[in-house]
């Protein structure tokens, strides 16, 4: 027994020496982590991160909303530093493409969505920021401190990645490829393509201001895209929305009926956008939103267009609290937004936006054929359908104002697009400011709640419509014009950050600087 002993312990010392001589890394490793991921995994992920919900902070920068109550928030424009957390989805897409290649060459289903999903977050950042680290990004230990490519180039890029996106998906739509886990468009390359081109012209359009940049090209590659739709496929109705659906149980719709009680009267609509459409009659005023009741108390009747009105963003927030518990502001529509935990798909780009961008190709003769006042209609018809509005009777729903989510009352309005149409402040008035600011304003109405930040974009690249300025704006009684840098990039990344901030903006970290787009 003695010996037998001797020899165990013997084996356990050998054994526990050639422990000694593995390395750190070798011990540390933990055999149950997984060493890769497949790549649908990681696409369902970034896909969630890729959604610009309703009723958001940008929403309320849109001014299509706005909050009365401190406790929630305010309606201030003293931007702060913009997060750069589109650099982590970024590198998750980078992974994407990678896992994905590994069995299956390049060009795959991964390496083309990953293409367009890379420009729509860098169109993001460089949109809220100016100058973006792009070039020299996502480079992991090998450079921790990369350079900031310009404005200008950071657009290249984008449109790079839209162009190479396309001809991917063009190419692979043919073939047999195996695409998993995208709930946008159910693994569909060919939707998905038409989205692409959709964003692109957002992208051209966005870059209005610079269409005489003969880098840039953007006249020539908007009438390439729309010229040839077999090669560039886009929109053709709302069904081919790219559109984000909610469900009841893992991603509910931000206003919904577990936080009805603490917050539907904790914001109102928004002068700019109500008081425009109900001043236009448009009868979109009885879907988004509610009569306000104190109008209705003195004599206004709740289906008529002067029951309706907004708050002024530039309201101090204590007046506008008091007005809204007055009754003198409509809150929006809760009967539509809060009686269920889906209540209506997020746009993320869409049909609606595509017409008006179409119009404002053809009224500024970037392209021949197209006809402005046709876009210009078909958006304004596309954008009332995704309400409910009808020609002839329609049946409208409103909250009562001191009842349950489950107390409502009904009204009927008549509605004829032809007399809507006739008003001199709707019909197209042609070439000229007027017609253009028509399409302008139209597009604003038509994004609300949708499309992320194009309502504020928008505005700033041409001051359609007017945004409400005041005490309750902050930042001096300014929009401001973009963020910040953030913080860390600062701490870690100093110099890079600084000489982007010196050669944009004077050396001023300024939110109400011009970034290039818009000079």
């Amino acid at each position: 027994m003695k010996k037998i002993f001797q020899i165990v312990t013997l084996v356990l010392v050998i054994g526990s020496m050639a422990a000694c001589n593995k390395s750190f890394d070798s011990l540390e490793a933990d055999p149950n982590r997984a060493t890769s991921v497949p790549a649908n995994l990681i696409l369902n992920n970034v896909l969630l991160n890729f959604t610009n919900g309703g009723f958001s902070t940008k929403q309320r920068a849109n001014q299509y909303y706005l909050c009365n109550y401190d406790y929630y928030g305010n309606n201030e424009y003293n931007w702060t530093g913009y997060s750069f957390g589109n650099y982590n989805t970024l590198k998750n897409i980078a992974q994407m493409e990678a896992e994905a290649t590994k069995s299956v060459a390049s060009p795959n289903p991964y390496t083309a969505i990953g293409k367009f999903l890379k420009a729509y977050f860098l169109y993001d950042l460089t949109m809220n920021l100016g100058d973006i680290p792009v070039s020299d990004a996502l480079k992991g230990l090998t450079n921790v401190t990369p350079k900031y490519d310009t404005q200008k180039q950071v657009f290249q890029q984008i449109l790079t990645y839209l162009e190479q996106a396309n001809t991917e998906m063009g190419t692979l739509k043919t073939t047999n490829y195996v695409l998993a886990s995208d709930f946008y468009y159910g693994n569909d390359l060919s939707k998905w393509q038409k989205a692409v081109n959709a964003f692109k012209l957002r992208v051209l359009i966005q870059l209005s201001n610079k269409e005489a940049d003969a880098d840039l090209a953007i006249k020539t590659k908007f009438a390439e895209t729309i010229s040839n739709p077999t090669k560039y496929p886009v929109f053709a109705s709302d069904a081919d929305n790219l559109t984000f659906v909610y469900n009841n149980q893992f991603n509910k719709y931000s206003t919904n009926p577990d936080n009805f009680g603490f917050d539907a009267t904790r914001y109102n609509m928004s002068s700019t956008y109500l008081g425009n459409l109900a001043s236009l009659k448009d009868p979109r005023t009885f879907f988004v939103a509610e009569p306000a009741s104190a109008l209705v108390a003195s004599g206004k009747l709740p289906n008529s267009y002067d029951a309706f009105a907004g708050a002024g963003a530039g309201e101090d927030l204590a007046t506008m609290s008091k007005n809204a518990g007055d009754g003198k502001y409509s809150f929006i529509n809760r009967k539509r937004y809060y009686q269920t935990y889906t209540a209506e798909t997020t746009t993320q780009v869409g049909y609606q936006e595509l017409c008006f961008n179409m119009a404002e190709a053809a009224h500024r003769g970037w392209i021949t054929g197209q006809s402005a006042e046709t876009w210009y209609q078909n958006g304004i018809k596309a954008s009332q359908a995704f309400y409910g509005v009808k020609e002839g009777a329609n049946t409208v729903t409103f909250q009562k104002p001191s009842g349950t989510l489950a107390e409502s009352v009904t009204y009927a309005v008549d509605y004829k697009y032809a007399d809507y149409y006739a008003q001199a402040t709707v019909k197209y008035a042609g070439s000229g400011t007027t017609g253009l600011n028509q399409i302008l304003l139209q597009k604003y109405l038509s994004l609300y709640q949708n499309s992320g930040a194009e309502g504020y974009y928008n505005w700033r690249r041409t001051g359609v419509p007017t945004f409400h300025i005041g005490p309750g704006t902050g930042n001096s009684q300014r929009v401001a014009l973009r963020y910040q840098y953030p913080s860390t990039e600062r701490a870690v990344n100093k110099a890079n950050v600084e000489a982007a901030i010196a050669s944009q903006y004077g050396g001023a970290d300024d939110i109400n600087a011009k970034m290039w787009i818009i000079k």
